[in-house]
Order: structure tokens, then C-alpha cells, then sequence
């Protein structure tokens, strides 16, 4: 179960954990099962833990007033899930998290994951480069959202993550990408096309 973890910490970090790192790991994390479609995090709870996703796939997203879901981020094997507004500043959180499959997490606390940076020095590290990585990636999805047509955003989350083409449905990618089901079939047809005759 903590196996896909510690690899990661060690991948993030460079580092090697002992095995009194990871028995301190073990000791803060808890194992979380989510059926397909259950909630970990519902609009206006306060985002208690951060979840590291062993097996399965979420989806995190708001509801605007006239109910349209709007995708902000998916997450698979070896991602982070949570609210971390809502996880750092104990806010409410806006948005919801699903289980788009049957998935499995490892749930963290903040004062758990603050005080393992303290002691395991694989871990500061790891979020380190989680908290760079995160910020990169925030400003490249802004970016998208601002400057990208919508084949262009397509195109880009088809290089990027080819893998959520397959794992999520089509009306949840359009939602990511801030487009219709019409456009993103069409825009789907057009990129087959071309295919085909290049």
C-alpha cells in the first residue's frame, strides 16, 4: 500500500528514506476507500486532509448557479487530491472531489504533514518541488485558459496527460477544457481526420 508513496518521496526528493522515515510515514498517513462517484470533499467543508492517490481516478470541480460542472483538475496514480486553500488556510472549501473509478488514497493532516517535514528531510523536500511544480502548472492552465483556442487546448492536454483522454468521459474532458461536448466531439472528429491523411 505505501510502496507507490515512498517511491515517490524518494523520486521528488532524490533522496532515500530509512525505514525510520517510513515507519513515521506509515504512523501519519491513513488508508481511504472510495467507491466510484463518492465524495472526499463536498463544497463548504473545510479540506482536513490531502490525499495521495494510490489506485483510481477523481475529478475536483465547482457548480456555478445555473448547475454547470466546471473541471478544475483530474487526478490518477501518483497524484495529489485536495483543496489546498481550504487544507492550508482552514477555509470552506468551493469546489467538490469525486471518484470518477473505485479509487484508493493515502489522507494526510496539515499539522502531520508539517511535522513530518520537520523530522523526515525526503519529505520537506518533496514538497518543495510539489509547491514548484504546482505553481508552474497553475500558470500554465491560466495561461491555456486565456490565451488557447479550444484545439489548442486539446491538443495540449493530448500531449500532456494522453492518459485522462481514456480514463475520463468525453462531457468531463470538455468540462476541463472549458468547452461544449459539441466542440470537443468535433474538435475530436477534425484531429482523427488529419490523422488519417498525414
Amino acid at each position: 500500500m505505501f510502496e507507490p508513496l515512498f517511491q515517490y518521496i524518494e523520486n521528488y526528493s532524490s533522496m532515500t528514506l530509512t525505514k525510520e522515515d517510513q515507519q513515521l510515514i506509515q504512523d501519519a498517513f491513513k488508508h481511504k476507500r472510495l467507491r466510484k462517484k463518492q465524495y472526499y470533499l463536498q463544497e463548504g467543508d473545510i479540506s482536513k486532509y490531502i490525499g495521495f492517490v494510490i489506485k483510481g481516478a477523481l475529478r475536483m470541480y465547482s457548480v456555478d448557479q445555473k448547475g454547470h460542472e466546471h473541471i478544475v483538475r483530474f487526478g490518477v496514480e501518483n497524484w495529489w487530491m485536495g483543496d489546498y486553500e481550504s487544507f492550508n488556510m482552514l477555509t470552506p472549501t468551493k469546489f467538490n472531489i469525486d471518484a470518477v473509478e473505485d479509487s484508493d488514497l493515502l489522507l494526510v493532516t496539515n499539522p502531520q504533514i508539517q511535522e513530518l517535514q520537520a523530522k523526515v528531510p525526503a519529505v520537506a523536500a518533496m514538497v518543495r518541488m510539489l509547491d514548484q511544480r504546482s505553481n508552474i502548472a497553475t500558470q500554465n492552465r491560466i495561461h491555456a485558459a486565456i490565451s488557447l483556442t479550444a484545439e489548442e487546448r486539446y491538443q495540449h492536454l493530448q500531449d500532456t496527460y494522453p492518459g485522462f483522454l481514456q480514463r475520463f468521459p468525453q462531457n468531463m474532458i470538455a468540462s476541463y477544457l472549458g468547452i461544449s461536448p459539441e466542440t470537443l466531439s468535433r474538435i475530436r472528429k477534425h484531429s482523427i481526420v488529419n490523422k488519417k491523411v498525414g
